[in-house]
């Protein structure tokens, strides 16, 4: 039996696209007779606090569905303090390091990026002529640091970009998670190994009916992290609420302005239910008319998988972030979407759909759009030839 280490900074019991990524990767490859075992922090995402039944350890070891997760100690922050999160990054390399001193590392290892200097302190230490280092690359920092604003171009972001660089360089196969990601590497090595390996969901659907009341209101639905990037808090404040009402589901930074909004403007439809378990959204957001996945900036490489997840559902999607993803969500037909960044021909967007849109049949189209053409284990099957 095969042995492969996938290291990574986000695993369950830690919610959100990146831990669902990576546990499905786990899971899928163990399902094919890998023997797989997981490098991972002890859990506390998006709470910067360490999740109970885990405080004052310094490592933990389970074996979950036939996988061996060794958690290791990390200094949590999700302060917005750069020298804090700078910290947190390197407790986590640290604890690698010491990780690799005293275990026995397969030959094959998958490491999760970014964080780059998690993935840098794997790729360098791991380095060796017997061991296949996989790179999965879910978004292009620094490049997308800039672009959130979080970054400058300064010695720090060029420092940033060498150990990216480096990163691609070490790796014999990099995983991209969109073709965007895939073309900005080959552009900087034209002769890497790539493979395109999106972030598609593995779970079970089946059709859909909706009880049809054109009188009510559109509900739109917004579910996930509530960050600097998604931009909940001023889409609360630019939205025409005429036709529609407002429901939030999730946690993160922008949780407080938020609540703060719905405090200060009670007449005004915005709902917020606070953060569910991904089995219990998923039967929360089936209640729903649209679900909107909102970027604040159009971030190149970056294609939310909530456009996957959503779409196996059979939610109809309102994407307003540019890029990859509203190509995705035209091209396949999966509801509709608005200009990045511009809020009036969002609104435009929305007073132009209709209750008589939204039927069971869309619904379902889509289910089997979703069933067709994001098919996990169809992906999985052909990566793993490559591993």
């Amino acid at each position: 039996m095969k042995e492969v280490l996938i290291i990574t900074s986000y695993f369950p019991p830690e919610i959100g696209a990146a831990s669902n990524r990576i546990f499905h990767l786990a899971e899928g490859l163990n399902y094919r007779n890998y023997n797989v075992s997981v490098v991972t922090p002890l859990p506390n995402y998006p709470t910067g606090k360490i999740f109970d039944g885990f405080k004052g350890k310094l490592n933990h070891t389970s074996i979950e569905n036939h996988i061996t997760i060794h958690r290791l100690w990390i200094f949590a922050s999700v302060s917005k303090n750069k020298f804090l999160r700078l910290i947190a990054m390197l407790s986590y390399s640290f604890s690698l390091i010491w990780f690799f001193l005293f275990n026995k590392i397969p030959k094959t290892v998958i490491v999760q990026s970014p964080p780059l200097l998690v993935a840098f302190t794997s790729m360098l230490f791991l380095a060796s002529k017997h061991r296949k280092l996989i790179l999965n690359v879910s978004d292009l920092w620094p490049r997308a640091g800039l672009e959130l604003g979080a970054l400058k171009k300064n010695f720090t972001y060029h420092c940033l970009e060498k150990i990216e660089k480096f990163n691609y360089k070490r790796a014999a196969l990099i995983l991209a998670q969109s073709e965007e990601i895939r073309t900005y590497v080959l552009s900087i090595n034209q002769n890497k190994d790539t493979f395109l390996y999106r972030n598609f969901p593995d779970f079970k659907t089946s059709k859909t009916e909706i009880k049809e009341k054109s009188q009510e209101k559109i509900k739109l639905v917004y579910a996930g992290l509530l960050g600097v990037a998604q931009g909940v808090s001023k889409l609360c404040n630019q939205l025409d609420y005429t036709k529609i009402e407002f429901h939030i589901y999730g946690s993160g930074p922008e949780q407080k302005q938020i609540e703060n909004f719905i405090n200060k403007h009670p007449k005004v439809p915005v709902y917020y239910h606070g953060s569910l378990t991904r089995l219990a959204l998923h039967k929360a957001i089936l209640k729903y008319d649209i679900t909107i996945i909102p970027l604040l900036n159009r971030i190149y490489g970056s294609v939310p998988s909530k456009i996957f997840e959503y779409a196996k559902l059979g939610v109809p999607i309102l994407y307003f972030g540019g890029g990859e993803g509203e190509k995705l969500v035209e091209q396949y037909n999966l509801g509709w979407t608005s200009d990045s960044g511009n809020y009036e021909h969002l609104n435009t967007t929305i007073n132009k759909i209709n209750k008589s849109d939204l039927t069971s049949q869309f619904r379902n189209e889509i289910i089997a759009t979703a069933s067709s053409n994001f098919d996990f284990h169809k992906q999985l099957n052909q990566l793993v030839k490559l591993i």
